[in-house]
């Protein structure tokens, strides 16, 4: 079996190997400041004991998991700690296909590039279902597609690279779709702390045997070197997750999870509603200048993505070496998400140059 490099590492190459200041709206790094208590527990761990330096329990902290249990109200024992939202996504889809009920993964169109890819390494057969104009996925669809053969029902709310939230409506009737063709929905949920639009609903609102729920801290708390994820089973599903999980990693980083637990023990509110506010004072700026360009866009309601398309430039790959090369801006092609976005780029705000970035785009095209 073969896999393809990701696109976002082939873009990152080009843009590092270019002699020119590039601005990198590539990948989902946020560029603001982790809590503070986020780093007092980092210090606090290194004064430890030897015995806090070695293998921490496979499925993680328990204190961690016991927090994030109460937080999202669930059992302790259903709770996995993971190495980041991606290892969460591959233990969810490797169980939802190790069930025998079928090999069909449903995705959507566009998708995050990283779920087809872990549907193939997985042996299962990737089905798509196109969303709106707005990102927005309609459930019929979605029932229109799925079949006995359905082992799995991939989402992703506040959504990447669109920036739709899905409605509490839309949730449960994707769950009851689950049940009713005994396959599993997989809800990655790792920017919920991202929702602008106050529409977010998490796919634990609905009580289900037939849902996995997908998270990681490396977003909310701005620590993507950390690792820390975490994936919530039915508790007849999570034991072999465990299982898995063990022989993949052994276990999780020990300090990153220490850290993230007094972080969420720590940390105020006002912390997460700043970095909204600045991600909301970004989308503004930079689909401003967008207007000004001439250019579509996207104005996510979740998220930090804002897809642009500019008339006589598809999104491929070529098109995004040539404007690291002309305007010193590094974002993602389109085709990079599927079919039916390749007229498009994608580009995230998490870089304090926003606004230059929207300027030189504009340079370039108007």
């Amino acid at each position: 079996m073969e896999y393809e490099t990701p696109l976002f590492f082939r873009v990152m190459k080009y843009a590092s190997s270019v002699d020119r200041d590039v601005i990198d709206m590539v990948s989902g790094n946020p560029d603001w400041e982790p809590p503070q208590a986020l780093r007092d527990g980092l210090s606090e761990y290194a004064d430890l004991e030897p015995a806090a330096f070695q293998y921490p329990p496979s499925d993680g902290l328990l204190e961690l998991r016991k927090e994030i249990a109460a937080r999202r109200g669930v059992d302790v024992e259903q709770v996995v700690v993971t190495n980041g939202a991606g290892e969460a996504n591959y233990l969810a889809m490797a169980r939802a296909l190790e069930r025998d009920r079928g090999e069909d993964v449903i995705l959507t169109d566009p998708v995050y590039p990283y779920y087809p890819g872990k549907t193939t390494m997985l042996g299962g057969t990737q089905r798509f279902v196109a969303t709106d104009d707005e990102g927005q996925l309609d459930p019929a669809d979605v029932r229109a597609a799925a079949s006995e053969e359905t082992a799995a029902i991939v989402v992703n709310s506040p959504n990447n690279p669109t920036g739709a939230v899905y409605s509490a409506e839309t949730v449960r009737e994707l769950v009851a779709i689950a049940e009713e063709y005994d396959a599993l929905l997989i809800s990655d949920e790792v920017y919920d702390n991202f929702d602008l639009s106050g529409e977010f609903a998490s796919a634990l609102s609905v009580d289900s045997n037939h849902r996995i729920v997908t998270n990681a801290f490396s977003k909310s708390l701005a620590i993507t070197g950390f690792r820390v994820g975490y994936a919530i089973f039915p508790p007849e599903l999570v034991e072999n997750a465990r299982s898995r999980h063990m022989l993949v990693n052994v276990a999780g980083s020990r300090p990153s999870q220490y850290a993230v637990l007094n972080a969420l023990r720590e940390t105020e509110p006002d912390y997460y509603e700043r970095n909204r506010e600045l991600l909301r004072e970004r989308v503004d700026a930079f689909t401003d200048a967008l207007e000004e360009a001439g250019a579509e866009y996207t104005t996510p309601k979740g998220a930090f993505y804002v897809m642009a398309r500019f008339e006589g430039y598809p999104g491929t790959l070529e098109n995004v070496f040539e404007l690291i090369d002309e305007a010193g801006v590094a974002g993602m092609p389109g085709e990079a998400f599927g079919d039916s976005r390749t007229e498009w780029l994608r580009f995230a705000l998490v870089t304090p140059r926003v606004e230059e970035a929207a300027e030189r785009l504009a340079t370039r095209f108007v």
